[in-house]
């Protein structure tokens, strides 16, 4: 008896009294008022009858749940845990009794689906979705309805993922100084332009496919030139022109370490000079540097790829030193006279880092060490950039250069130590796979 009259009213809760039903036997039988179930009727009651009984709330039986209790006229309102207590006994009963009729409730909605008394064909028509489609040819934007199919066989088939084994980037930058100071000028002064190119290539294999393999190649090119008012000979002078290529190859030992090796190869492409004569300072190959070497390297990156590190780690190493011109003197480059090569065993460290401060500013370090523990050689490049926009950026330059065998400079302070600041802002160009 009790479970019968459970099972009418979680139907009649759930389902109108003015509502058609579907039945088994295609028969419908109209909605009729409340049906007093008993004793006498339990087993002969059939459940066409039983969904058809008038809507009773959740809250029919409450009265036989909290009729027993005495509620208090006043509740203090403080923090106090009263659960378990006689006056508040009520409240989770009816919370229980609550949730013990909503699984009842789904309990009969999966059992008897055909008492259900929606079906797919009568629900209304869903709402439409439009999209709007750019054409980058014309700048044109069209508004276009959204046609969808059923879950198991949608209409538009997605496009397979193509891989992207290879992650390229490329960036070139041109940026310049420029002052005019007129002759009568109160303080004095001259006219100077300055202008910095850069061209930056870099290639890596993608982990995400390829997590045991490390590969990566850079190539960059600086070129740096200003006026030379002072200059009897010529009207510019270069006070920057490196070429430079390094490559990694690595094989995953653990973790974030990797079996690797290293080349970086870097020399100028054209001449430099004294200034007010033709005596030649340096040029192409002149000098050059090959190094590689064998041993470990870090790698890390955080999540957000805001935060890069790597460190090349060779005891193995292997550098050549090259000077092709007869116009210099090769002893100045650590080279015998009457030789045009150096070769050199030692070892090397290169430990690189980019640090995207926010979305428009990052910086860009870079520091190596070769050293044949009798001389040793150090470069630390600085760059930071500030994007103004697309095409428009600020950097700053800084390369600190220590080199023990480089001969002391007269009336100089500066001796082994040598240091290059560049201030620029200029245009800017920039490609990426990411």
């Amino acid at each position: 008896m009790r479970k019968t009259l459970l099972m009418a009213v979680v139907a009649a809760c759930a389902i109108p009294a003015t509502a058609q039903f579907h039945y088994r036997d295609s028969a419908t039988v109209p909605s009729t008022d409340f049906v007093e179930i008993t004793e006498e009727t339990e087993e002969e009651a059939p459940v066409d009858t039983l969904v058809s009984l008038a809507p009773l709330p959740d809250y029919f039986f409450l009265p036989a749940v909290y009729d027993h209790y005495d509620f208090p006229d006043t509740v203090a309102a403080t923090g106090a845990d009263f659960s378990g207590t006689p006056q508040l006994r009520w409240l989770e009963e009816a919370n229980a009794l609550a949730a013990r009729m909503q699984r009842m409730r789904h309990s009969f909605f999966f059992g008897y689906p055909d008492y259900t008394p929606y079906m797919r064909a009568e629900l209304p028509e869903a709402p439409k979705q439009y999209s709007a489609v750019v054409n980058p040819a014309d700048f044109s934007v069209d508004i276009v309805e959204t046609v969808t199919g059923p879950a198991d066989s949608p209409t538009i088939q997605a496009e397979e993922v193509k891989k992207r084994h290879w992650i390229r980037q490329f960036n070139v930058s041109l940026q310049f100084s420029q002052a005019y100071v007129s002759p009568n000028w109160y303080q004095g002064g001259s006219n100077n332009l300055n202008m910095l190119g850069q061209i930056y290539y870099n290639v890596k294999l993608n982990q995400e496919y390829h997590p045991r393999l490390l590969f990566e190649t850079t190539a960059q090119y600086k070129l740096g030139m200003n006026n030379a008012p002072d200059d009897k000979v010529r009207t510019y002078n270069i006070n920057e022109d490196i070429f430079q290529v390094n490559s990694t190859f690595g094989l995953k030992a653990m973790r974030r370490w990797y079996y690797s090796l290293t080349g970086q190869f870097k020399t100028q492409l054209l001449n430099s000079y004294e200034p007010n004569s033709t005596n030649l300072t340096s040029g192409f190959l002149s000098p050059g540097d090959l190094t590689v070497g064998a041993g470990m390297t870090y790698n890390y990156a955080n999540q957000k790829k805001t935060f890069t590190f790597d460190a090349n780690i060779s005891p193995l190493s292997y550098n050549l030193r090259i000077c092709t011109s007869d116009r210099l003197n090769h002893e100045a480059y650590d080279i015998r006279q009457n030789r045009k090569t150096a070769s050199k065993f030692g070892s090397n460290v290169e430990l690189k880092a980019y640090w995207k401060i926010c979305y428009n500013i990052y910086l860009r370090s870079r520091l190596y060490t070769f050293t044949d523990y009798h001389n040793v050689q150090s470069d630390w490049e600085n760059t930071v950039v500030f994007e103004i926009n697309k095409f428009l950026t600020t950097q700053i330059f800084c390369h600190l250069r220590y080199d023990s065998s480089t001969p002391p400079v007269d009336d100089s302070k500066w001796r082994k130590l040598q240091l290059k600041e560049i201030l620029s802002i200029g245009f800017a160009y920039k490609f990426s796979t990411l």
